[in-house]
């Protein structure tokens, strides 16, 4: 949608368009490596996962997110070939949904602890904690000035993160 192609829906029911957007099993991977683990570059994307995505899925993936809006790219300053992805504010009002997901992944499945910490931390914070999130991504990803002073979510999460992951080795 976002860069001028079209795209196709089986249907206009609202589980349905989120399942063909979301529904494979990358997607939601490739979303939740960019808005909690900060991964912005292909290169990131690919050797950071902790799934092993194959480069020619994540590129597929990278396609398909921005052609529905999800995401958007913009070439990086310091390398004419490296290409930044970004949130859209659609992108970023998934926030909740990923965090639900974790949420139920956490206490349903049998996740990982430090894998699971950022989801426990985000579930704790409720939804006061989720819109400062969201308004981090929005200035990270958007350039939509949050609040002076806000303490970096972001921050807390890759802390939290790092201490669960040091606590298992």
């Amino acid at each position: 949608m976002s860069d001028g192609q079209e795209v196709a829906y089986r249907s206009g029911c609202p589980i349905n368009l989120a399942v063909e957007v979301l529904g494979d099993r990358w997607s939601i991977v490739v979303l939740r490596d960019v808005m909690f683990g900060d991964r912005r570059y292909f290169r990131e994307l690919l050797s950071e996962s902790e799934e092993g995505i194959a480069s020619n899925i994540l590129a597929d993936r990278l396609r398909r997110l921005v052609a529905n809006g999800l995401l958007w790219r913009a070439g990086d300053e310091t390398h004419r070939q490296k290409i930044r992805y970004s949130l859209t504010a659609v992108g970023v009002d998934l926030v909740p949904v990923m965090a639900a997901l974790g949420t139920w992944g956490r206490q349903h499945m049998p996740a990982a602890p430090e894998l699971s910490v950022r989801a426990e931390l985000l579930e704790r914070g409720g939804p006061e904690l989720l819109e400062r999130f969201m308004d981090e991504l929005r200035e990270r990803h958007l350039g939509i000035p949050r609040r002076p002073g806000t303490p970096s979510v972001l921050a807390e999460l890759r802390t939290a993160h790092a201490t669960a992951s040091d606590l298992q080795a």
